[in-house]
């Protein structure tokens, strides 16, 4: 196939910002009421749905796993994509969405930490410069000279987001040496949405909070919409198209820049919030933040291995 770097830069911008919308979308539905871990089993079900019909249609065959695949995928699924979205949604519903993304973009850093001191594999001394400038960073962002200006409880969902979204970055890795992008998503999202319905039976969701008139914020105050509309757009637009968009731009970019590109993510989210939802960071924590990504740019670009089709660093599932 012919590639396009211009294309791919349009497509991995626009998932980018897509995956940014949907942090203020999300937060939106949590405020209605619903809770984060019905939504996080919502959009693991959906996105699982929406994920095998496309093999199916497109490669049937790839959904083939071996027995000694299945565990992996099974554990891949469940912390690399299930407890990644609850941890985020926890995370947003007690922090700005920005600084939560900041704080579970901190993922590249741990793989790269983890790649250098457990698999003992070389990576570039600028992964030092980046460890320091992402922990000044964070410290600036909470503004730690003032005592802890952030929520306690919603630090450690972002950290710990951090931590599942980089089990996931190197799961990934493994599970692409042996089977498409698009199978490794039905696989994933799947064990996710298995996991999801055995602890919490679909016959005790609670339907009625879908029906539920919810008031947007942001320049349209006055309009409602029903809670399963925003709930289809966190599956669909939030999740199932931004995911295809960042399949098409490794086509014509590679992970290395599709992922550096991913790295606006943060930026267009606390955008978005604060035209949505008000949440305004102050000069100080925006400085914090700046260090922060410059960090993570750092540690995105440490490791040296080559290019591969595999998600790319940066880019939240």
């Amino acid at each position: 196939m012919t590639t396009s770097p211009w294309r791919g830069v349009v497509f991995a911008t626009l998932a980018a910002f897509l995956f940014a919308l949907n942090g203020s979308v999300s937060k939106t539905v949590l405020a209605s009421g619903l809770s984060s871990l019905r939504l996080v089993e919502l959009r693991s079900l959906g996105a699982a749905l929406c994920f095998l019909a496309a093999v199916l249609v497109l490669r049937p065959r790839s959904l083939r796993a071996a027995p000694r695949e299945i565990g992996f995928l099974v554990a891949a699924g469940v912390v690399g994509i299930g407890l990644v979205q609850f941890l985020y949604f926890v995370a947003i519903g007690r922090l700005p969405v920005g600084i939560a993304l900041l704080l579970e973009y901190l993922a590249p850093v741990l793989v790269v930490v983890w790649v250098r001191f457990v698999r003992q594999e070389p990576v570039r001394r600028r992964i030092w410069s980046a460890l320091a400038l992402s922990v000044v960073g964070l410290v600036v962002v909470a503004e730690a000279w003032q005592g802890l200006q952030l929520d306690g409880l919603g630090v450690l969902a972002g950290l710990g987001a951090a931590a599942a979204l980089a089990t996931y970055y190197l799961s990934s890795e493994r599970g692409m040496s042996s089977r498409d992008p698009l199978s490794l998503a039905a696989w994933t999202f799947g064990a996710a949405a298995v996991f999801w319905t055995v602890l919490q039976p679909w016959w005790t969701f609670p339907w009625a909070d879908l029906t539920r008139l919810v008031p947007l914020p942001g320049p349209l105050p006055d309009a409602q919409v029903a809670a399963w509309l925003l709930v289809i757009w966190v599956v669909v637009l939030g999740t199932v198209v931004p995911y295809g968009l960042i399949l098409l731009a490794l086509r014509h970019l590679g992970s290395a820049r599709t992922g550096l590109l991913g790295m606006a993510e943060p930026v267009l989210a606390a955008g978005v919030a604060f035209v949505v939802l008000g949440e305004a960071l102050s000069p100080v924590q925006l400085l914090g933040g700046a260090v922060v990504l410059t960090g993570i740019v750092l540690a995105e670009t440490a490791r040296t291995v080559p290019e591969t089709g595999a998600v790319p660093e940066g880019v939240a599932p």
